[in-house]
């Protein structure tokens, strides 16, 4: 291979973050200072250094920020981002030869003969060619730097200059910390070396990383147990839910609903007239994924809902599934879009042993793939337009990802504070390339990690890099579809600890909320984790008011999480060691703010166990004592060093949420 320029002597390598080698943007989130490291070396002995280069890609020119030395040819830098979208970043470096010169400069100095001593002698003939040499890399940063730098820059040469001629017996260093910090502003870039690649970064608003999500149906909010529920009726219920501590409010598909093929209760293959369907059976002969289920209202009672839930401090999440009843129009006016059978007819929807009759799945290897990517995506846009800004999206997994990759991408191009939530409980990879591709936020493994041993490997797994560059998980102990044996069979007590342990493990995280506010456990049939009399298949009535309602203990959990920005983000979640295998210890923090969680993970007994804390991680030095509060409780307990006892009753309160009192003290290593 001939090279193209072989004065390029510095290597750039092992930049971080990069997802996936730079195939992807990794993720970060408004106002976050985003670091960046790299091995950054050359041969021999000449220094380096280098720069980082930033810039939103909205922005013509680079911003730059010098690199600094961590250790082992390890440098990093770090830049603010301080808008939404799509940014770039990349790295230079090159051979400092004043910096070279400077330290090499010092070392001769440093060697000079003590006048008197018994090594007297004249000074080395060495440092006034020395000089010389200084003196001709200041006249070349002359010429680089402009106006005023520049005749600094050049009269500092010609002193240098006069000292080299000058005999001296002792020389001392000429240089100052302000003409070495002038220099370096006009680096000698004629042989950098510009990383390989401009790195993408998104940047997302805060909600992608903190967000607290309600579910619900709307069909089931009437307050009369023989009509509809309508978006007036969710309305009226915005004041409890927005009063509970939830910012987003999240409906199913809100579509007309298929008649041909209808699911009957308990997801049987038979219904009546008087059965309202699947909302996931999406399409009718009113409309499609644009139109509104007409018992629910009109575009403009929707309207009227969207506005409503944001006065309310929150904002409506809609449920897009992309795939049609048989009655949906795109049937008809595309049939290509779907998989036709060898019958002739359309391919229905098929898990087995599940059948799902009533709902046709879309081809992505249709011959009109292009029109059908472009209807999708006109989807979205559509109820973007009605100020809807945040999609969770049903099965993106069972859809091409080079699809997600392209619409995402062109949705994020007009509006870059959309957020995607990804409903993908399936293979780890398939997951992870979801959220490369573009997804905002990520359903998780949650309701399936029950033990201290799952939950700890699970969670040190997604909350650390390099998964933590493109993966928000969002934690739900339900959904319409999941009731998991750990609540079917754990009764209350299960229920409050898997929202306590939701709640505080991830910054994100959503209940299916009227079932879960009031305990509903009871499976379609054993070993089922689907709900018997279902509301994905029959409308419910709530008793929101019931005694036994989970409410209060949801709302106090959700002010402790507004109320403390160490549940805000996930990266500083660290377990501590617990002597009993039935309970678990974590904490976060974020600046002065310190969290420790510690959940009994068994939902019929009490447990008890010593807390091994990590000190060093929470800050706090060694035999001293400190004070705790328990935000659940408001008991307040003087814990000291490391050894903490602890015991849980389930049946009272499974878990403590302390805060600790004190300031942290951070030790310093001692002066030299």
């Amino acid at each position: 291979m001939k090279p193209i320029e072989g004065r390029k002597r510095v290597v750039i390598e092992e930049v971080e973050p990069q997802v996936d080698c730079g195939r992807y943007p990794a993720k970060r989130i408004l106002g976050d200072t985003v670091t960046v490291t790299a091995a950054v070396f050359g041969d021999g002995h000449d220094h380096v250094s280098g720069r980082l280069l930033y810039r939103h890609s909205s922005d013509a020119d680079w911003r730059t920020t010098p690199l600094s030395p961590l250790t082992n040819d390890l440098w990093s830098a770090s830049f603010t981002v301080d808008a939404l979208g799509d940014w770039l970043y990349t790295l230079e470096a090159w051979v400092d030869h004043f910096d070279t010169w400077s330290a090499d400069l010092q070392k001769r100095l440093d060697a000079q003969p003590i006048p008197g001593g018994t090594n007297s002698a004249a000074a080395p003939q060495d440092i006034p060619l020395a000089l010389r040499s200084g003196a001709l890399l200041l006249e070349h940063a002359a010429k680089r730097a402009e106006g005023d730098d520049s005749k600094r820059l050049a009269d500092e040469a010609a002193r240098l200059l006069k000292l080299a001629k000058a005999k001296s017996d002792v020389y001392e260093n000429p240089l100052t910390d302000e003409i070495v910090a002038l220099v370096a502003q006009y680096p000698d870039l004629a042989f950098a070396t510009r990383y390989a690649r401009e790195l993408h970064l998104w940047v997302d608003r805060e909600r992608a990383r903190y967000s607290t999500w309600y579910e619900l149906f709307p069909r089931s909010t009437s307050p009369d147990p023989t009509r509809h529920g309508t978006f007036a009726d969710v309305k009226a219920l915005l004041p409890d839910i927005a009063a509970m501590g939830f910012d987003v409010l999240y409906m199913p598909p809100i579509h007309p609903i298929g008649k041909a093929f209808r699911k009957g209760p308990n997801n049987s293959v038979t219904s009546t007239e008087n059965d309202p369907g699947s909302p996931w059976a999406i399409g009718a002969k009113e409309g499609g994924h644009k139109a509104i289920h007409a018992p629910l209202g009109t575009l403009r009672d929707f309207d009227a809902l969207v506005a409503a839930t944001r006065e309310h401090g929150m904002e409506v999440a809609l449920d897009i599934a992309f795939q049609c009843s048989p009655d949906h129009p795109w049937v008809a006016e595309h049939p290509e879009w779907f998989n036709i059978r060898p019958d002739g007819s359309i391919q229905y929807a098929e898990n087995p042993p599940k059948k799902y009759q009533d709902i046709y799945p879309l081809n992505f290897e249709s011959p009109d793939w292009r029109g059908l990517w472009e209807g999708l995506r006109d989807v979205f846009t559509y109820w973007i337009k009605r100020d809807i800004k945040i999609f969770r999206v049903d099965n993106p997994h069972t859809k091409a990802i080079p699809f997600w990759e392209w619409c995402i991408a062109e949705i994020h191009k007009k509006y870059p504070d959309v957020i995607f939530l990804a409903e993908a409980f399936t293979r780890p990879h398939v997951m992870y390339s979801l959220a490369k591709a573009g997804f905002s936020q990520s359903y998780t493994y949650f309701t399936w990690r029950n033990t201290k041993d799952e939950l700890q490997e699970y969670f040190e797994e997604i909350t650390k890099p390099p998964v933590t560059d493109y993966f928000h998980p969002n934690l739900w102990p339900n959904t319409p579809d999941i009731l998991h044996a750990a609540l079917q069979n754990g009764g209350r007590p299960a229920f409050m600890q898997r929202l306590i342990l939701a709640a505080t493990l991830g910054a994100n995280y959503g209940m299916y909320g009227p079932a879960y506010e009031l305990c509903e456990n009871v499976p379609a049939k054993p070993g089922s984790e689907e709900y018997l009399n279902s509301e994905k298949y029959e409308i419910r009535q709530w008793n929101r008011s019931a005694s036994n309602s989970l409410a209060p203990l949801v709302t106090l959990v959700n002010q402790i999480r507004r109320n403390n920005p160490a549940l805000h983000s996930d990266g500083s979640l660290h377990f501590h060691h617990v002597d009993n295998s039935n309970i678990i210890a974590y904490s976060k923090s974020s600046g002065e703010n310190q969290i420790l969680i510690v959940v009994n993970l068994d939902p019929t007994q009490e447990q008890a166990g010593w807390i091994d804390l990590d000190l060093k991680k929470l800050a706090i030095p060694h035999n001293e004592t400190f004070e705790i509060e328990d935000l659940l409780t408001d008991n307040r307990y003087q814990w000291h060093d490391r050894s903490n006892y602890v015991a849980l009753r389930p049946d009272v309160m499974p878990a403590h949420i302390f805060r600790l009192l004190r300031k942290p003290v951070v030790e310093t290593p001692p002066k030299p």
